[in-house]
């Protein structure tokens, strides 16, 4: 009976002892495990991390190659645009001197004109309207023409310094224009007596470094030149009743 009983109690105490040591080893399997676990998560976060990261350096990297290459873009397109703008110029200065130089070639004996009057008239800062005293400056000069034979007016428009040379070659002559437009209505002057010549901002009367300066370079200059060779002419026309 004894034996029995320990012989039960050893199979009792063999469980405890077997069920403990499967128990110490799961804990021991689960404490090595862990930490593998926790470190496969921590290198799968890294992993995703660094992806982001990548995947945001080569957004930014692409952003910057779109940026430079916009700001190339603009560049090669300002500098195409500034050319462009040189030529217009350059042209517009070419036939502002290709009119000066041509008044002779349509005037036959230009070289027997002489200047027998002259007026200037201002305008205000990128303005082409004729003020009062514009107006009654060339009545005044308007008067003289009742007399002159075979005459021209030559009409030269200017401008200040301010703004690109082109705008001022297409403003000096809008100028000119309104001068002739002035005359020719009012006093019936025939179209073929006005040479224009529209200089912009070249050949300036005055220094552009002050107000008073830029003004008078503002300007339209009206110059009677009349043929002195066809006065004896003009006076016995005149006697016989016609004019040249």
């Amino acid at each position: 009976m004894i034996m029995h009983r320990f012989g039960a109690l050893g199979l009792a105490v063999g469980l405890v002892v077997a069920g403990a040591t499967g128990c110490a080893t799961k804990n021991y399997v689960h404490t090595q495990t862990a930490p593998l676990v926790t470190h496969t998560d921590q290198l799968d976060t890294q992993t995703a991390e660094n992806n982001r990261n990548i995947r945001d350096v080569d957004d930014r990297s692409q952003a910057g190659v779109k940026q430079a290459q916009g700001a190339a873009d603009s560049a090669t397109q300002n500098a195409q645009n500034a050319s462009k703008s040189a030529g217009d110029a350059q042209t517009s200065a070419d036939n502002a001197v290709h009119r000066a130089d041509s008044l002779d070639s349509v005037v036959k004996g230009l070289d027997n004109y002489k200047a027998m009057a002259n007026v200037s008239v201002t305008f205000g800062f990128d303005k082409t309207v004729l003020t009062k005293d514009d107006r009654d400056q060339l009545d005044t000069f308007a008067a003289q023409l009742g007399t002159a034979k075979s005459y021209i007016l030559e009409v030269t428009g200017g401008t200040d310094s301010t703004g690109p040379a082109e705008y001022n070659y297409e403003l000096s002559q809008r100028r000119a224009d309104a001068v002739v437009q002035y005359l020719a209505s009012k006093y019936g002057i025939a179209a073929h007596r006005f040479y224009l010549i529209g200089i912009g901002k070249d050949n300036a009367v005055a220094p552009n470094t002050t107000a008073e300066g830029r003004k008078q370079n503002r300007r339209v200059e009206i110059q009677l030149l009349s043929n002195m060779s066809d006065q004896g002419g003009a006076q016995t026309a005149s006697n016989g009743g016609g004019e040249l």
